[in-house]
């Protein structure tokens, strides 16, 4: 029994290994190929490059003015984030601590958005972000996020905090706290770990977001962002594809590091929801 059970966690462990070279392969394509140059590019995609061109970097770096789009990329997401997790959090808090009538209605509402694809509602988010002058702006697009980024957090806010005990709310207010003192001093301080997972999960998609920036801020070069510059490479006629695949990975790749510094927190926030939801 020992030995099966030993014996299916290998083939368990086999099989991940497989599935994540299977998912790594395109970001792997595009390393080898942003050292390419275009002739071999075109020549064989699949295949190592016979010499690494370096050159590929420093000329990304210049052309699409790496640092300025860097700084915009951060300010998006930091903007962002700090909407996201703030407005989430004491919406969460607030529908899962009241019991009324329309409570329910109105958590149901807040989550609902999740369901309605972007592409559905992109021109009229458009239009509207017109009307309010947040576009061709880097800190308007970081707002238009809190919107489309709030469903999911609310979602996994309010799972969490259902699980805390009210207890530690009543003692809080006998000692004097009360609304926002009461949340920010004693409730936001234990929803670290899901909010770390909210964090890393928004940080990935905000970065590396596509169309919502093409929508509000591909009008000047000064408020694109990475995945934008990446695609200039991208014509109509002729393409540079390995400053195109050089673009991507110096995109994305900041991302990535985050990813990997910070996915234990993943596990701790899912693990902690779970457990306490």
């Amino acid at each position: 029994m020992k030995n099966r059970s030993r014996a299916g966690r290998i083939v368990l462990e086999v099989l991940m290994v497989l599935l994540s070279l299977l998912f790594l392969y395109p970001l792997f394509l595009a390393i080898i190929n942003s050292f390419k140059t275009f002739g071999e590019v075109l020549s064989d995609v699949v295949a190592l490059p016979t010499h690494l061109a370096f050159g590929n970097y420093s000329y990304v770096w210049s052309f699409i003015n790496y640092p300025r789009l860097f700084l915009n990329n951060f300010i998006i997401t930091v903007v962002g984030l700090a909407g996201i997790v703030l407005v989430s959090s004491i919406a969460a808090y607030k529908l899962s601590r009241t019991k009324s009538r329309f409570s329910g209605l109105i958590y149901i509402l807040c989550i609902l958005p999740m369901l309605i694809p972007f592409q559905s509602i992109m021109l009229t988010v458009l239009q509207l972000a017109k009307d309010i002058h947040l576009t061709n702006s880097t800190w308007g697009l970081g707002v238009l996020y809190w919107g489309f980024g709030a469903p999911l957090a609310v979602f996994i806010y309010h799972g969490f905090v259902k699980g805390i005990p009210r207890e530690i709310d009543e003692s809080a207010t006998i000692d004097g706290a009360s609304g926002f003192g009461l949340f920010f001093r004693v409730i936001f301080p234990l929803l670290k770990s899901v909010t770390a997972t909210i964090v890393i999960i928004d940080v990935m998609w905000i970065w590396n977001d596509f169309l919502l920036p093409l929508l509000m801020v591909n009008g000047s070069p000064s408020t694109k962002t990475l995945t934008l510059a990446a695609y200039t490479f991208v014509g109509q006629y002729t393409s540079d594809w390995q400053y195109a695949m050089t673009a991507m990975v110096m995109a994305v790749l900041p991302s990535i590091i985050v990813f990997i510094f910070l996915q234990k927190f993943i596990v701790k926030g899912v693990v902690a929801g779970a457990v306490k939801g």
